[in-house]
């Protein structure tokens, strides 16, 4: 009994969160968007990895001003230049990975 409820509630769970993932490209691959719209979505991707950049930077808490993690602002540099040089986003985490690790190693 337990066994079966766990497993139907793993499968709906997956399904939850597989649907909103899949549905969206399914859809849209029939239908032919403005240029402006697509010039506009080409930007997202920048736009939340900036955003996940600066909260692994900045540490801010209620009532302080943000302070800036040093190890993971310097694990930046090396990452950015890769990204820059060669627009690859596989090359670019892995950089940033082994540099991060190297400095908390050193650090």
């Amino acid at each position: 009994m337990l066994n079966s409820y766990v497993l139907l509630t793993i499968l709906g769970c997956s399904i939850v969160t597989w649907l909103p993932r899949i549905i969206p490209f399914a859809l849209t691959k029939k239908i032919a968007f403005p240029k402006p719209l697509l010039n506009f979505l080409s930007y997202i991707p920048i736009c939340i990895l900036t955003a996940l950049l600066l909260q692994s930077i900045l540490i801010y808490k209620e009532g302080e001003f943000p302070r800036i993690e040093l190890i993971e602002a310097i694990s930046c540099i090396p990452t950015l230049l890769v990204a820059i040089r060669t627009k690859d986003l596989m090359k670019t985490v892995i950089v940033g990975v082994v540099t991060i690790a190297l400095l908390r190693l050193i650090f």
